[in-house]
């Protein structure tokens, strides 16, 4: 009985170039490039012509997860590459009037509830992060570090053990990347 070969293609805009390296991809785009490192024993990775090819030659449940996370991370990837990830926040400030601010690689919180000493969190390497109003645009290629630092900044104003129904005062995040949040 001969194995079955499972396939997943992606197609490539023609507005990216992809490459794989051994266990490395690299996409290269309009907006900059990134690397990523793809390794599983049992699934290979190749890319032709305008077609990206994911197979293997084991059909179990584990590897088709694998083979769809990895299908995924390179959609976005892709995405990130032509248009950029976008993550929004929301400052509220009810009691005390919270100033923010980005200086050189840090973002800094003064004044959240009346505390002397600011609050600051260190920018992760390629994210843009803008305050415009009452909002923080936190910008990347890379959509993990544009969620990762959306949610650093998020945890700067946690305060566990206070009711968040009556102490509102904080930035929480609103939008993640093109998904509304109630």
């Amino acid at each position: 009985m001969a194995k079955k070969i499972v396939e997943e293609r992606i197609e490539i805009p023609e507005t990216c170039q992809i490459t794989f390296d051994n266990k490395k991809l690299f996409v290269k785009g309009e907006k900059g490039e990134v690397s990523r490192i793809m390794f599983n024993p049992s699934i290979s990775i190749k890319v032709e012509a305008n077609e990206l090819i994911i197979s293997s030659n084991n059909l179990s449940k584990k590897i088709k997860k694998i083979m769809n996370t990895f299908k995924a991370h390179i959609k976005n990837i892709i995405k990130g590459v032509g248009e950029g990830h976008v993550y929004k926040l929301r400052i509220c400030s009810g009691h005390f009037p919270m100033s923010v601010a980005v200086k050189d690689n840090l973002f800094e919180v003064k004044n959240f509830i009346g505390e002397k000493v600011p609050r600051k969190v260190k920018l992760i390497d390629g994210v843009k992060v803008k305050i415009d109003g009452s909002e923080v645009l936190v910008e990347s290629i890379d959509k993990e570090k544009a969620g990762q630092m959306a949610a650093s900044i998020e945890q700067l104003t946690r305060r566990p053990g206070f009711d968040l129904r009556i102490f509102q005062d904080g930035i929480y995040i609103i939008e993640k990347d093109g998904k509304f949040i109630k």
